[in-house]
């Protein structure tokens, strides 16, 4: 008789677990794992992980006693919170969410830009004080929007953009020509020169060691003085405190924000009361359904990995992401 191959839960509960999980009963035995002690005893002899709650404090204490691991796959699309030095340099396989939340994100950056051309934020204000006054507000079309990151969700934000008749610039790893979406993609070296072209410049980039900081204070004085900013990809890649300085000098003429250098948000950030910024609570992909997305997109892995199959979207753990970003 054929040994059953088990799976950990890390991030959940057998009485609160992800939903449509008990799906995975029919072809594994499931482990659940909520905290670090847990996972460090359930752990033992488990040949998938499914990180539920992707965090490295969960996993990586229990790390030593994974003596039969092959195989992790995150609910998330970015895995820098999972990452740690021990399982980029194992032969563990990891997976990510990459897909589920590319429309989601993408209709959020969409509605931002709206926001800003539309002057939304000073209308409200307006409303607010009763104040009547008519204004001529920004067309989107012939507008030119730079996407930094241009893997899955940076590509639907293109999409979404060119629909509307706007001019799309991509800026990745490396340079290249021939892309089915940008046309031409940028090397992440021409970013400094890139923003300068651009009326909304969206930053989707993943969180790793080579993008930290990536938007900083040269880059942002290099951009034009009534640009917008857009922020989906990792806090990690934005130094905050020069993102603050830009914003007050006028440097920057505003700020659509969903993710943080830290989460939460300091109650203390100015970025909170300035009136040329929008703050989310990383919220952009979380869309009515997307648990049940990522369960399936699970569940579809694990029989692969049952059947010895190719997995879908496979994490490159020296870069931070999925082939195609």
């Amino acid at each position: 008789m054929t040994e059953r191959r088990t799976v950990l839960v890390l991030g959940a509960t057998a009485e609160e677990p992800p939903p449509g999980i008990a799906a995975a009963r029919d072809a594994v035995e499931v482990r659940y794992a909520e905290a670090a002690e847990e996972a460090a005893r359930a752990i033992r002899g488990v040949e998938a992980v499914f990180a539920w709650r992707a965090s490295r404090e969960l996993l990586e204490p229990a790390w030593p006693n994974a003596d039969r691991l092959h195989w992790i796959q995150t609910a998330s699309a970015g895995v820098d919170a999972l990452l740690f030095p021990a399982l980029a340099d194992s032969d563990v396989t990891l997976t990510n969410a990459r897909g589920i939340f590319d429309d989601a994100i993408a209709e959020w950056v969409i509605g931002m830009l709206v926001l800003f051309a539309k002057n939304v934020l000073g209308v409200l204000e307006r409303q607010h004080r009763h104040d009547w006054r008519h204004e001529l507000t920004e067309p989107l079309a012939g507008k030119r929007v730079l996407v930094a990151g241009v893997g899955g969700i940076g590509r639907a934000i293109a999409r979404n953009a060119l629909a509307l008749g706007m001019q799309i610039r991509g800026v990745g790893r490396t340079a290249r020509a021939g892309d089915d979406v940008f046309g031409v993609v940028l090397g992440i070296d021409e970013l400094l020169d890139a923003v300068g072209w651009a009326d909304y410049v969206v930053d989707a980039l993943p969180g790793t060691p080579a993008t930290r900081h990536a938007f900083d204070a040269r880059l942002f004085r290099a951009m034009r003085p009534r640009a917008r900013f857009l922020n989906v990809g990792r806090g990690s890649t934005v130094d905050e405190e020069a993102l603050v300085d830009s914003l007050r000098s006028g440097a920057l003429s505003g700020a659509a924000l969903d993710v943080f250098e830290r989460e939460p948000l300091a109650a203390d950030s100015p970025l909170w009361d300035m009136p040329n910024v929008v703050v989310f609570p990383h919220m952009s992909g979380d869309y009515a359904g997307w648990r049940e997305s990522v369960v399936e997109l699970f569940l579809e892995n694990l029989l692969r990995f049952v059947r010895g199959e190719p997995l879908r979207n496979v994490v490159d753990k020296r870069f931070g992401y999925s082939a195609g970003s």
